[in-house]
């Protein structure tokens, strides 16, 4: 399985603090994964990707983001690391890959793009080779000419492109972002209901327009755990000792977002894991929204204090090592309400 990481900061970051700096940092998750246990692909060796936005728009650049991805492992390309030093950004996706899809070639490498929008996802499709063409046949032309690669992945951002209310808009508003999101996971679990698949799919999907970020920590089932995902939120990371770093809260104010599937450090009161079956917004004024994917797989918090979710499907899959258990227990958990979206979002 894959591991991804996303950034979002009022103000640039030097891609190196992401990517190569920590101690487990996404490259090192490339090979050192602490939260995934696969006998079957052991590292995440499969080819890497990252993407960034400026932080001024410049008009004959255009609005699109710059990728870079390379089919190498993450550790072992000079490319990336010479870029990360050299390279600051208010928005950053990341993503590094073990495939259960796909061939290993560029076009398979996330983050995918379409104008100005990027798209990641950890997780599997579960008996996707029965609904492709469900899938294919629902993406309008312009768009279907777009997918290059072959993953679940990227077909799964074509969906979501064609539940865009414009999909050439200059901006997207959170709102147009979410309800995408939400309807590509209904139309994807329809296909697989129709197809007669019954395993659970991993649906941890980002995507985001420059502005706003949206992403999911999600499967289809109501009796097990998702992927992992986290979140760390402060005004300032920075490294305190080489290869150390935190998450620091100076006042209330939101200055940085950071979701990934790993903690990029081991400082247990900077993150937070995210509900399974939540979607999670980061608005262009860095308001953090979290709100509950209620579906057919939804478990009311009274129902899940009672019926814990099981990890035996994605402890299956390698995407959590039962020995690591108790070393992620100390992790925040969002045993909260979801918090409100404000006027001001």
């Amino acid at each position: 399985m894959c591991r991804f990481l996303i950034y979002k900061g009022t103000e640039p970051i030097q891609l190196a603090h992401l990517l190569t700096r920590p101690a487990h940092s996404i490259i090192n998750q490339a090979f050192d994964s602490r939260l995934r246990l696969d006998t079957r692909r052991p590292i995440n060796g499969d080819g890497f990707g990252v993407g960034w936005y400026d932080k001024e728009i410049d008009e004959e650049m255009g609005r699109q983001p710059c990728i870079f991805t390379s089919v190498t492992p993450a550790w072992n390309n000079i490319n990336l690391i010479r870029l990360a030093e050299k390279i600051k950004s208010p928005l950053v996706f990341a993503h590094v890959r073990a495939t259960t899809a796909g061939t290993l070639s560029l076009d398979n490498c996330h983050p995918f793009q379409f104008n100005q929008l990027m798209w990641m996802h950890n997780g599997e499709l579960a008996g996707f080779i029965k609904y492709k063409r469900r899938v294919q046949s629902a993406v309008p032309d312009e768009i279907y000419a777009k997918i290059l690669g072959n993953t679940d992945s990227e077909w799964a951002f074509g969906l979501f492109l064609s539940l865009l209310p414009d999909l050439n808009a200059a901006s997207f508003t959170y709102k147009e972002l979410q309800k995408a999101m939400l309807g590509t996971i209904a139309k994807l679990n329809q296909f697989a209901r129709e197809a007669g698949v019954t395993e659970p799919s991993l649906m941890n999907f980002a995507v985001t327009d420059g502005a706003t970020v949206v992403a999911t920590r999600y499967i289809s089932s109501k009796t097990e755990e998702a992927a992992s995902l986290y979140f760390s939120s402060g005004t300032t990371f920075s490294e305190t000792s080489r290869g150390h770093y935190k998450m620091s809260k100076r006042d209330k104010r939101e200055d940085i977002v950071v979701i990934a599937s790993e903690p990029l450090t081991f400082e247990k009161a900077d993150w937070l894991e995210i509900k399974t079956n939540t979607l999670i917004v980061i608005t262009p004024k860095m308001n953090l929204l979290q709100i509950p994917i209620v579906d057919e797989f939804h478990v009311p918090p009274a129902d899940a204090v009672l019926h814990k979710r099981a990890t035996s499907f994605v402890e299956e899959k390698g995407l959590l090592s039962p020995r690591l258990v108790a070393m992620t227990a100390g992790f925040g958990d969002l045993t909260t309400s979801p918090i409100e979206m404000t006027a001001s979002a």
